[in-house]
Formats: C-alpha cells, sequence, structure tokens
C-alpha cells in the first residue's frame, strides 16, 4: 500500500478567520464617551463660543450689546491692563516656586521616609481641602495681623527691613503687600505641588538608589542624577498645577491684598460683575487664556518631559 510522502501531502487549509466584531460592539468605546463629550461642549465649549462673540461686542447694558467685531477691544484692554497682568504673572510664578521648594522635601519624605506615618502625612497635606478656599484665605487675615506674632517675630529677626527694601512688604505691614499675596497663593495650591510630585517620586525604584549607593554615588549625587531626573514629571505637573490657577486668582489678592496689589483676576471680576463693561472683561479672559497657553506649551518642551502624573 502506497504511503503519501510530505511533498506529496495536500497543504492545509489556512485558519479561519476569527468572526469579526459586531458593530454594536465597535460603537461602545464612543457611547461610553459621550457623556463626557457632552459635558465638554456644555460646560467648555458653548461658554467659550459665548464669551468669544462677546470679546468683540460693542454698546452698552442699557442699549443692548451687538456683534460688531471690534477687535480693537483687545489691544485697549491690554494696553490698559497690562501692569496687572505683569503683576499677575510674576505673584503666580513667586508662589510656584516657593510650593516648589516647599512641597519636594515634603514629598520626598512621604515617598521614602514617612513609613508607617506616610497615611497620616497625606491627611494632613489634604486636610486644607476639607474647608472652604474663602475661609482659608481669612485665615490668613489674623495669621498676618499687624499685631500678631508672625509680624513680630519678623521684626525681631529684622526680616521685614530687607522685605521692605525689596518692595514686598511696607514698612512693618505684611498685610495689603504682595508678600501676603504670595503667601496666600503659596498656601491654598501648596498640595496642588505635592500630591504629584508624590505619585511620581513613589514610582522610583528603590534599588536604583541602592545601584547608585554601589556605585558609591554619595547621596547628594544620588538625588541629582537619579532621583529628580525620574521625579520630573511630577515636577511639571506640579508647577502646572500651581501657576496656572495662581494666575487667574483674585480671592487672595482681594482679601490679603490692596489696590496696588491687585491681579488680572480682579480686574475680570471687576469688569464683569461692577463696571458691567463685558465685552472688556471677556476680552481680558482670553488675553489670560492665550497667555498662559502660550507659556505652558513653552514650558513643556523645554522641560524636556511629555509624561505628565
Amino acid at each position: 500500500m502506497a504511503t503519501v510522502t510530505e511533498a506529496e501531502a495536500p497543504p492545509l487549509a489556512p485558519p479561519a478567520d476569527p468572526k469579526p466584531p459586531k458593530k454594536r460592539g465597535r460603537l461602545v468605546p464612543y457611547w461610553l464617551l459621550l457623556p463626557g463629550l457632552l459635558w465638554l461642549v456644555v460646560f467648555f465649549a458653548l461658554p467659550m463660543i459665548y464669551q468669544a462673540s462677546t470679546s468683540v461686542q460693542t454698546g452698552s447694558l442699557e442699549e443692548g450689546y451687538k456683534v460688531t467685531w471690534h477687535f480693537a477691544t483687545y489691544w485697549d484692554a491690554l494696553t490698559e491692563y497690562w501692569p496687572q497682568f505683569l503683576r499677575s504673572v510674576s505673584y503666580a510664578a513667586a508662589a510656584t516656586v516657593l510650593c516648589l521648594l516647599l512641597g519636594y522635601p515634603l514629598a520626598y519624605l512621604i515617598a521614602f521616609r514617612a513609613g508607617r506615618w506616610r497615611n497620616l502625612i497625606m491627611i494632613l497635606v489634604i486636610a486644607p481641602f476639607f474647608t472652604s478656599f474663602l475661609i482659608r484665605t481669612l485665615a490668613w487675615k489674623t495669621i498676618l495681623a499687624d499685631s500678631g506674632p508672625v509680624v513680630g517675630a519678623l521684626n525681631t529677626l529684622h526680616v521685614l527691613d530687607v522685605t521692605t527694601w525689596l518692595g514686598w512688604t511696607a514698612g512693618d505691614r505684611v498685610l495689603a503687600t504682595p508678600l501676603a499675596v504670595v503667601c496666600g497663593l503659596t498656601y491654598n495650591f501648596l498640595p496642588f505641588m505635592i500630591l504629584p510630585l508624590y505619585t511620581s517620586l513613589e514610582r522610583i525604584d528603590g534599588r536604583l538608589h541602592e545601584a547608585a549607593g554601589d556605585l558609591y554615588a554619595r547621596p547628594w549625587t544620588t538625588f541629582r542624577k537619579v532621583t529628580f531626573p525620574l521625579s520630573m514629571p511630577g515636577v511639571v505637573s506640579g508647577t502646572l498645577l500651581t501657576f496656572i490657577p495662581a494666575s487667574g486668582d483674585y480671592v487672595n489678592a482681594e482679601l490679603l491684598g490692596s489696590t496696588d496689589t491687585r491681579m488680572i483676576g480682579n480686574v475680570i471680576q471687576t469688569q464683569f460683575l461692577r463696571i458691567l463693561d463685558y465685552p472688556t472683561a471677556a476680552a481680558l479672559s482670553f488675553i489670560l487664556m492665550a497667555g498662559i497657553l502660550l507659556m505652558v506649551t513653552v514650558y513643556i518642551r523645554r522641560s524636556g518631559t511629555e509624561d505628565l502624573v
């Protein structure tokens, strides 16, 4: 009886193609995205479009506003209120730097040294969120009162002499000065710096520190060559989460500052709620948004990381 060799054997049939997924199954991800997309359209896109149309209108509240494509409102708003724009950026930048200097050591402590106290320290970090933003800011009026212990200690150490020379304070007074506004911004936005930093530091493999030690790297060298570069996503995220809301904040400047420390958020609030000049207020809002977007784009590209926490 003849046998069939491998050369004479019929070729194996290719495996059957799996059944194509049903069309309804392919649409499930889009249906899940639909609520979020509708939320963004209703509460973000539509208000943005409305504010954009408001910024090019002319008229008054009594006569009504009409879209006349009056783009000169942007130039007029920028030329008149550029000091408030610069002040907002400088205050926000100062608060961001202070938050980074204060938040990084604390985040490092929580990630690597806290041990069983980690959860307790994390609760203390987010504890300010349990109270109103307004109440937290008002508390600083008591802390920085002229007759309070903080101002007394600063006077004893002659710190206020230096800050007055720098233009941050006025004599023996801290309230209604740039220093008070920056302190309020730093306190209110510090948790937004600590949390991304902690998340980024916690992801670092501890064996990398051990390897650096085995290579006779000193602690400062290990931090500079290993820890800090690997924590850059948290640094970038924390600085963005601090700088962006601080730039448009108006509560701290309103409660802790004076007319000389008004930020652009205070101007927008006044234009919207008191002067009722809606086109100027809308134009200021878009100028602020465009400026922050430009600065954030440049910052992210220069930071060398796109892996944000």
